[in-house]
């Protein structure tokens, strides 16, 4: 009850004045009368957001016809729809038509402020209004309701009739089923239901683009009304835009959709619901790393479709079981399962790049060859939640990732690896260590995995993100000598061969037991900064005995050279991490993304600095030389 209370005193937050308060703040008493011609029915009136739909007539104070919508008026018959605080609307229609009833005709007397003579009225005045007069307005609501505006501009806009189930919408290019009527703006029917679902792929205009949105809007089993305005209604199978529609109002009731999903984006990867399964898309699919249980049938893109493997047949109805995130499956297989639902059925066309070229093959399947599944999720357990777990339980569980990660990193799947390490670094950050010992174990692990995390970016050519990774660790331990290793090993890797050594001193600095480590890597320094050299003084080699004009094809030859630069051996660490002594002597291949310049340059400082300063004054020289001779050629 307190609570209540309290709550009840709290400051209500203020809402935003919209332009439209403004502008009913210029309202002047006497400004705007209404008279009702005849009542409506019920208590409710519209408010901010709903859909108006409404007929206008404008007359003079003695009667005469201004504009109507009305057919019998002179007018198309369509009535006019807008969405109250969203449409461009008039001030007095604006304050008056929340105060009507449906099928309410009411008359509303407006001094010229009221409509189009407002200063900065939004709407624009139609030709030879008599804007500056004093006029009637009578106004019939049709009909009011909640409505989910589809488009920006308002020109698709839906209203429910029936909810539908679940939450997932059809979206491109998914498989759809949908009971469809037409009417234009006046009601005239253009076509009806038919006796069959009309049947259309998402994003294949095969349906007019306004509809296509609207539909996209709506859940499996909903039943709406689509208004669709002429920007949006195109040309398509279903309706043959053959006359001047200004809108058509599309009763749609969405039967079902399968899924279907692009999973590259570029038609390669495409994953196909045969059978739905239980629970909702995507809350209940396997997201995360967890244990799956499949049945699966791989098939050969083929003209006979030949099965190269089924489960049920080759393994005696035993399913396959695997554990996500570990590279256990192909990429593409993996990737589909994800977004399954427990019982859900799938056929995936798989590239080979995702398929078999980068995993083993199975008999009669060729190198190079596109592959089909037929992929049932039977179930799948996700990993232990640590939340109420004990300290030693959490590390315990996180030992365990940790060990997959070492064991991916060992198969020279770094990815996979790195993933798995920065998996425990995102859950540490909801553990507190409740005493100095764990707080200990704590901090020595999470540094560990930071420098996996390291080793890895390593691999991938990463060596600035590496660095980084690193200096987390340093400003947390600055001594750290596993930090200081790898930190000085990336730096060779990027050519920042002074920071390097730096590094490796600082190691026998803090700790005399690693100076045969630090020694083994200053000798692998010295060895990269000689081969640096070498390069460096091929490259510049016959460059004094050039002419100006030959000077061009020189730079060419540099920048072609330099692409070895990229290419940076690595021998194994003698760090006692266990992710360091399962690195192996893997060649790192570096950022190939980054601009030439940016790579270059630390290769070039120290190039510079052994073969001294005056090169670059004689090169400047050259180069200047044969500009200006280029000026007067």
């Amino acid at each position: 009850m307190g609570d209540q209370t309290e709550q009840n005193y709290l400051p209500k937050k203020k809402k935003s004045e919209t332009e439209d308060d403004k502008r009913r703040k210029k309202i002047v008493p006497g400004s705007l009368l209404k008279a009702v011609v005849r009542p409506g029915g019920g208590d409710s009136s519209p408010v901010d957001g709903d859909q108006v739909i409404y007929h206008c007539t404008v007359r003079t104070l003695d009667g005469v016809v201004v504009e109507s919508t009305r057919s019998e008026c002179g007018g198309r018959g369509v009535p006019i729809r807008d969405i109250l605080g969203k449409s461009k609307m008039i001030l007095g229609l604006l304050e008056g038509i929340p105060t009507m009833h449906k099928g309410e005709i009411a008359m509303f007397k407006m001094k010229p402020e009221m409509h189009y003579a407002e200063n900065d009225c939004p709407v624009s005045a139609p030709g030879n209004f008599p804007k500056d007069d004093e006029l009637h307005f009578e106004i019939e609501l049709l009909d009011f309701s909640k409505a989910k505006i589809a488009s920006d501009d308002l020109g698709v806009v839906k209203k429910i009739l029936n909810e539908g189930e679940g939450w997932e919408s059809p979206r491109e290019p998914y498989e759809v089923k949908a009971r469809i009527s037409a009417k234009s703006g006046d009601g005239q029917v253009i076509f009806s239901y038919a006796e069959e679902p009309y049947f259309f792929t998402f994003g294949k205009s095969e349906v007019p683009k306004g509809l296509e949105i609207g539909i996209g809007t709506m859940a499996r089993k909903e039943k709406a009304v689509i208004y669709v305005r002429k920007q949006y209604l195109t040309e398509s199978p279903l309706l043959h835009i053959d006359q001047d529609l200004e809108e058509v109002h599309f009763e749609v009731e969405l039967v079902h959709f399968i899924q279907v999903r692009d999973m590259l984006g570029d038609g390669r990867l495409i994953k196909r619901r045969v059978r739905d399964g239980r629970g909702e898309f995507p809350m209940d699919c396997p997201l995360q790393d967890s244990r799956l249980s499949v049945h699966y049938k791989g098939m050969l893109l083929n003209e006979e479709k030949t099965v190269f493997y089924d489960s049920k047949i080759d393994n005696n109805d035993q399913p396959l079981e695997f554990s996500s995130g570990e590279g256990l499956v192909p990429e593409g297989f993996e990737m589909c399962t994800r977004l399954m639902l427990p019982g859900e059925i799938a056929l995936v066309t798989c590239p080979p790049d995702y398929a078999y070229d980068k995993f083993p093959r199975p008999p009669g399947v060729s190198e190079g060859a596109h592959v089909q599944w037929e992929i049932e999720l039977l179930g799948f357990e996700t990993p232990r939640d640590w939340t109420g777990l004990n300290f030693q339980s959490i590390m315990d569980e996180a030992d365990k990732i940790r060990s997959t990660g070492n064991r991916l990193f060992k198969e020279g799947k770094f990815e996979l690896a790195k993933a798995k390490y920065e998996k425990v670094l995102r859950e540490f950050n909801h553990v507190n260590p409740q005493d100095e010992d764990e707080g200990k174990i704590f901090g020595d692990t999470r540094n560990m995995l930071h420098l996996n995390v390291a080793a890895c970016l390593l691999k991938m050519g990463e060596w600035r993100k590496s660095i980084e990774t690193c200096n987390k660790v340093l400003e947390a331990k600055p001594g750290h000598v596993k930090g200081l290793y790898r930190r000085g090993m990336a730096y060779i890797a990027g050519g920042e061969y002074d920071d390097a050594r730096n590094d490796f001193n600082m190691m026998i600095k803090v700790d005399k037991s690693s100076e045969a480590d630090a020694t083994a890597a200053l000798l692998k320094l010295k060895q990269k900064e000689q081969e640096a050299e070498s390069k460096a003084r091929k490259q510049f080699k016959g460059l004094f005995d050039k002419r100006p004009g030959e000077i061009t094809e020189v730079g060419s030859e540099i920048r072609e050279e330099s692409k070895t630069i990229e290419e940076v051996d690595e021998t194994k660490d003698n760090d006692n991490d266990e992710t360091q002594e399962e690195e192996g002597t893997t060649t790192v291949s570096t950022e190939r993304k980054r601009k030439w310049s940016e790579k270059a340059w630390p290769f070039l400082k120290n190039v510079m600095l052994q073969i001294g300063i005056q090169l670059g004054v004689v090169l400047l020289g050259i180069l200047i030389f044969q500009f200006v001779g280029a000026k007067f050629t």
